[in-house]
């Protein structure tokens, strides 16, 4: 397959495990942590991701989340464009539920504008926040047939309809008798070099992916089996169009990468800490390694940190390489996007770096 020819920023293999290596990074909050820190780290780490050779750097959307101080994606891109310089940036992704197609089209075709041919638009269903923060949202959004919508009408099963529109504005590519055509809609700037991609960890994104002919970005590190099935789906049902002429899966997957093993471990349990707290209706901040260590676990907790873990490759960099590997022909992913929920950002910075190294990648000029 002739990636370099796609639309949708995929290029050759790259490092000597022959898989590209991408980064997702969700701008991590630590007990005690000031958001500016993180979102400086964020920065920091995008550059180090350029030096260091991977292929992209996607930041995320999470809404009154203490984890996270990523809520603005376009924002946040705008920034990390102008510091670097040949990185591929992007969301992982924009929840369109959350945004109208057209202010998304006019944010990434500004991104364009400034930095063509770097900027990757990653849309998602998930709307990135609790329910309360869902209806503040969505607010005064109004349905197809008029009506105020509360808090829930512009569910997931909206996403497939919400994502044609957003291609519609980005290629301008109406039909002539759609309403937007007819009265002159338009995205100014013009996108149509930003390549989308559908995310998810289960078939709706899979099979909206594979309708449109879109590149689909498997949430294995949200959830791993449904992510899977997903694959299977967006593979089996895909469409090829003009600007995907070949399915192509990048799968996102939770890696933490140390000196030994113990270390790797050490720093891999807090995510699973917090996780746990989300499922249970605590939300918090990423818990230190030490807390996450010293917690009190029940047996049923210590299932599903347990269980959790499995889904995190983990170890050594030799170590860490296998399971990327492994992963990769399980799968059958194009590309591997890895993102880590280590509290200590210079534990993090070294977690990426040390993949890098083990996998020999190589910076863009």
């Amino acid at each position: 397959m002739n990636l370099t020819t796609s639309t949708s920023g995929l290029g050759p293999d790259t490092g000597r495990g022959g898989i590209p290596l991408s980064v997702l990074d969700l701008t991590v909050m630590g007990e005690g942590s000031d958001p500016a820190a993180a979102l400086r780290q964020t920065a920091s780490l995008a550059l180090a991701a350029e030096r260091w050779g991977y292929r992209r750097f996607w930041v995320a959307e999470h809404h009154s989340f203490p984890a996270s101080a990523s809520p603005a994606p376009a924002v946040l891109l705008a920034h990390l464009a102008r510091l670097t310089g040949t990185i591929r940036l992007g969301s992982g992704g924009v929840m369109l539920t959350n945004h109208a197609p057209l202010v998304v089209a006019e944010q990434f075709g500004v991104l364009n504008a400034f930095h063509p041919g770097r900027i990757d638009l990653g849309v998602g269903r998930n709307p990135g926040g609790l329910p309360a923060v869902e209806q503040a949202l969505r607010r005064g959004r109004r349905t197809e047939d008029g009506a105020g919508d509360g808090a829930g009408s512009q569910d997931g099963g909206d996403f497939p309809r919400q994502v044609e529109e957003l291609l519609g504005f980005l290629n301008d590519s109406f039909p002539a008798d759609h309403p937007y055509a007819r009265d002159h809609v338009h995205v100014v700037p013009k996108a149509p070099g930003v390549p989308v991609w559908a995310l998810g960890s289960g078939t709706t994104g899979a099979e909206t992916a594979a309708r449109l002919g879109l590149p689909f970005a498997a949430a294995f590190h949200i959830n791993p089996g449904q992510a899977l099935k997903a694959i299977d789906v967006y593979r089996s049902t895909f469409r090829p169009s003009a600007s995907q002429p070949e399915p192509y899966v990048m799968v996102s997957v939770n890696a933490t990468c140390a000196p030994t093993a113990a270390e790797a471990l050490s720093m891999a349990r807090p995510g699973a800490l917090m996780m746990m707290r989300a499922r249970q209706g605590k939300q918090s901040a990423l818990p230190s390694a030490h807390a996450a260590e010293r917690y009190p676990y029940t047996p049923e907790e210590r299932e599903f940190v347990g269980g959790w873990l499995n889904g995190v490759v983990h170890g050594t960099p030799d170590a860490v390489r296998a399971g990327l590997t492994d992963l990769q022909l399980r799968t059958g992913a194009d590309e591997l996007m890895l993102t880590t929920l280590i509290p200590d950002a210079t534990a993090r910075a070294l977690s990426y770096a040390l993949v890098a190294r083990e996998f020999a990648l190589t910076a863009n000029a």
